[in-house]
């Protein structure tokens, strides 16, 4: 059985978990990011910024391990993420453009599935407090195939809620968000960090305003 296991390090606040040094990505002949580092630590909340095309999903796919890079090193805990492959990822949740949900499944199923192959299980309190959070009360039992796309993405972000993994990585989690769900994520993120999780994301919206929690990475300038 896996185990998701998440301990809020407090007593390692100043030590980088994730390590970027030197990161280059190269598609199609053209440079997305050259020389890329930076170091994410307990606590922090980091959202990439650039342009459409500059490298944003390319850069969270490379570090999640799903993409190639031309040059850099990337390590967790100090040991490449090639090398401890199973322990980076036992900390690691990966939001992306796909939602992974399957349509012939409930959103109930769809989370206890999900559940069962990454964490071993949870309790049915649990997944139906989380659907709960997303707004999705009252639909648990529809098949995904019947939900709007913003539901289907819900299903998907209740994930987060039942997470214990540190380290967070989300490619554009709030498409297809409403103002109220936005607000609740954004006290989801917040309270991640503050119990020593990271959060890495990437977002067309305005999140965490004038916020000193909230550091930027800026791609293609």
């Amino acid at each position: 059985m896996l185990v998701c296991y998440y301990s809020p390090l407090i007593t390692r606040l100043n030590l980088p978990m994730l390590e970027v040094s030197n990161l280059t990505a190269i598609r199609d002949e053209r440079v997305l990011f050259e020389s890329l580092s930076f170091q994410l630590k307990p606590g922090e909340l980091v959202q990439v910024e650039g342009r459409n095309g500059t490298g944003k999903t390319t850069l969270l796919r490379i570090i999640t391990g799903l993409g190639d890079r031309d040059e850099g090193t990337i390590s967790w805990e100090g040991e490449s993420i090639e090398s401890s492959r199973d322990v980076y990822h036992q900390n690691l949740l990966f939001l992306g453009h796909q939602t992974g949900v399957k349509r012939e499944l409930s959103a109930y199923e769809n989370l206890s599935f999900y559940q069962s192959i990454h964490c071993g299980g949870t309790n049915k309190e649990e997944l139906y407090h989380a659907l709960a959070q997303v707004g999705l009360a009252g639909r648990e039992d529809v098949p995904a195939g019947q939900l709007s796309a913003g539901q289907q993405r819900r299903v998907a972000l209740a994930r987060l809620w039942l997470s214990k993994q540190m380290l967070w990585i989300l490619d554009e989690p709030l498409t297809a968000i409403d103002k109220q769900g936005v607000k609740v994520l954004e006290s989801l993120f917040s309270q991640h960090a503050d119990n020593g999780g990271i959060v890495l994301l990437t977002t067309h919206q305005d999140m965490f305003a004038d916020s000193p929690k909230l550091r930027k990475i800026k791609l293609g300038e």
